[in-house]
């Protein structure tokens, strides 16, 4: 119990419990100390994990759990308990996940960033053309500059729905960059309805789409989903 408290007291920098000397008065001084201890140290946990989600953005919670492998037959279970595991995000490893709407794609990727936050990650979360939005206007706006602040010293970095609107020769060039500045250093998950065959098209530079996905893959997990989206096969209707 002791050596608890004093870690615990030295968490919070509480330096007449820290260094163990501290003598009781009471015999169960001590428990009552640890318990206190003990709900701070939760309730700053909380809070750091209530900011994280905030900072992170993701538009809802998924998780492994609630993602069907029987009907999304293109992920094994054993797949799944590896990407929780998150010691490819430790790695700087990343995950391109490649398929038709409503596949399981995003599911995979919000899976994988509320677990990354919950084990107290830095994750950022946007769909494509929001985080075009973002860079396009870095340097006019405070609020676009600091979220590429925090993109920049993420852990992990979501961008949903690449390849479903066309993006300019600017955009291409800003997607570019920003791909470069994480290389190595942060984890990306891409989710993209296009093959790397049409991301010529796509960026608008077959020289430019073949130096990012040069970056992109070199410490990379592919994941191409198939069949019929999830949504569709289980619609629900009003009559």
């Amino acid at each position: 119990m002791k050596a608890e408290l004093i870690s615990l007291a030295k968490q919070f920098r509480l330096s007449v419990l820290s260094d163990g000397k501290f003598a009781f008065s009471h015999a169960d001084g001590e428990a009552c100390i640890l318990d206190i201890l003990r709900a701070e140290a939760a309730a700053r946990e909380k809070r750091a994990i209530a900011e994280r989600t905030k900072q992170a953005r993701l538009p809802t919670f998924k998780s492994f759990e609630e993602f069907d492998v029987d009907f999304h037959k293109c992920i094994t279970q054993e797949q799944l308990n590896t990407l929780e595991a998150l010691e490819w995000v430790d790695q700087a490893f990343n995950l391109v996940l490649i398929g038709p709407p409503g596949t399981g794609k995003t599911h995979i990727a919000l899976a994988v960033g509320n677990k990354a936050v919950e084990r107290g990650y830095k994750v950022s979360f946007a769909t494509m053309d929001t985080l075009m939005h973002v860079l396009k206007t870095q340097e006019i706006s405070v609020k676009s500059a600091a979220r590429v602040r925090w993109i920049n010293k993420c852990d992990l970095v979501i961008i949903d729905e690449v390849g479903y609107l066309p993006i300019s020769k600017t955009e291409a060039n800003l997607f570019f960059s920003l791909i470069s500045q994480l290389y190595e250093n942060t984890s990306v998950i891409i989710t993209s309805n296009k093959g790397f065959s049409a991301w010529a098209d796509l960026l608008g530079d077959s020289i430019l789409a073949t130096a990012l996905l040069d970056r992109l893959t070199h410490k990379c997990q592919v994941l191409t989903f198939k069949g019929e989206g999830w949504r569709l096969a289980h619609r629900k209707n009003i009559f």
